[in-house]
């Protein structure tokens, strides 16, 4: 197996198309499809169901797109780092934010970092926490922010800051703004919420402190999408528990009212973001400066 065998691979595979692909890639179809018939033979295993309309991933070339997509990256990253050892921020830098920031801290953050470094590339992903940690694993991701993780042999954990959590509800037609009123947990639990399903980390982190005290959520739907979650709390008697931030960008807002939720008098319910990188791969000058970058934007959207 080569690499060059490999990227043709995980480009078909990408593209669901041979054709695709080899304009991608730039070469006649023909040669294409030797080399992945040279790497089917070579591992014995039928990659790809050939069919009228493309190809399909075979599982055993599931399989290999998951570590040839980590294996292309790792060369990726062994090119960038020789790089950098001249000190020059250049190469690919891929970053990872979970859904509720993804969608205030995006553009930002892509326009910061192609002001800062004009001679590096930036790629955002979102995903949920546990995805996030094994992406970085596996080394699909550089960094990423993270709720509530747990520190291992594997990932590095650099605290960003504390986010408090709010029960968003529908604003009463005709009543005017007033100061928000705090919300304790035995009021949290008979609201009916629309909250994202378990391993999620907002999930999670509410139904411990209500377990804590000895309750339990009134879970009503569970929905992952954050544009969703608001959309439905406005339609419907629900209630959702977000950040703050989740407000901002949506064009609605002043029809949401956001509570602060308390565990105990002035003890905020909160989750805490941190910054995850690898602990076993060397943290290049552009990833270092980009993860400063990434937690600067993130403290200035979340201020005390």
């Amino acid at each position: 197996m080569d690499l060059k065998q490999l990227t043709s691979f995980v480009q078909v595979a990408e593209l669901g198309s041979f054709t695709r692909a080899a304009a991608v890639l730039r070469v006649a179809q023909p040669a294409l499809s030797r080399q992945v018939r040279a790497l089917e033979v070579e591992l014995r295993q039928t990659l790809f169901e050939r069919n009228g309309r493309g190809v399909t991933l075979t599982p055993a070339g599931t399989r290999l797109l998951a570590h040839g997509r980590g294996i292309l990256q790792q060369v990726q990253r062994a090119v960038q780092d020789l790089e950098e050892q001249r000190g020059a921020a250049t190469g690919m830098v891929s970053i990872g934010l979970p859904p509720t920031l993804s969608r205030t801290l995006t553009a930002p953050l892509v326009e910061a970092f192609r002001e800062r470094f004009p001679r590096a590339g930036v790629s955002v992903v979102e995903g949920l926490t546990h995805y996030m940690l094994e992406w970085l694993v596996q080394g699909r991701i550089d960094c990423a922010l993270v709720y509530n993780a747990t520190p291992s042999s594997h990932v590095a954990l650099a605290p960003v800051l504390e986010e408090r959590l709010h029960l968003i509800s529908a604003r009463a037609p005709g009543r005017a703004r007033q100061t928000p009123q705090p919300v304790m947990l035995a009021e949290l639990a008979t609201r009916d919420l629309v909250i994202p399903s378990r391993p999620h980390a907002l999930r999670m982190r509410v139904e411990t402190a209500l377990a804590e005290a000895g309750l339990t959520p009134r879970v009503a739907l569970e929905i992952e999408s954050v544009g969703a979650m608001l959309a439905l709390v406005q339609r419907h008697a629900l209630h959702a528990v977000l950040a703050v931030t989740a407000l901002q960008g949506q064009a609605d807002a002043e029809r949401l009212q956001a509570r602060p939720i308390l565990i105990a008098p002035k003890r905020p319910l909160s989750t805490s973001l941190s910054l995850a990188t690898s602990a076993q791969r060397p943290r290049g000058p552009l990833l270092e400066q980009a993860a400063a970058l990434l937690t600067q934007l993130a403290q200035a959207a979340n201020p005390p």
